[in-house]
């Protein structure tokens, strides 16, 4: 097993609004949260200034949290009232963004596809997240884990590579 340098980041203040339509309970309803992501990265070896990830290199994902979650009303893409969610987009009253899953577990997912679109090519492999926490509030939250498939192909520094037979 190969040791790992960890760290996180917190990103947090974005009040939204979704609903889980099927949800046979209260759930059912709109309500709103103001969530936070809490990313964990590792990477084998630092980079040139002794970090796992250069927190200020984080703005183009920081941007897409504030886009997707900042002040906006999440639903479902199967959603049965989307025609009138999308009527009162168009007329001001929210600002829509269709998901195909708007829970909390899809949204770590969603936010940890994001972190890792934007580490493989900047990195080349040296560092990627492998969990995000989605909080919506101090109580409930939800998490996704997972090494992507290049950090593990490929070896940094002094591993050796691997040998076909």
């Amino acid at each position: 097993m190969s040791a790992a340098f960890t760290c996180t980041k917190t990103f947090s203040g974005y009040p939204c609004c979704h609903r889980q339509w099927r949800h046979p309970g209260h759930c059912r309803f709109v309500h709103g949260y103001s969530r936070s992501f809490t990313l964990w990265f590792k990477a084998r070896e630092l980079d040139v200034h002794g970090f796992v990830v250069d927190f200020s290199s984080l703005e183009a994902l920081q941007g897409q949290l504030a886009e997707q979650f900042d002040h906006t009303f999440l639903v479902n893409a199967d959603d049965p009232l989307l025609e009138q969610w999308r009527a009162l987009h168009e007329q001001g009253a929210l600002d829509l963004r269709v998901m195909d899953n708007v829970g909390m577990e899809a949204s770590a997912e969603l936010v940890w596809r994001w972190a890792n679109q934007l580490l493989e090519p900047r990195e080349g492999g040296r560092s990627c997240c492998w969990k995000v926490e989605a909080r919506e509030n101090e109580k409930n939250a939800a998490c996704f884990e997972a090494v992507p498939r290049w950090f593990t192909s490929k070896p940094c520094g002094g591993e050796p590579s691997p040998r076909s037979s």
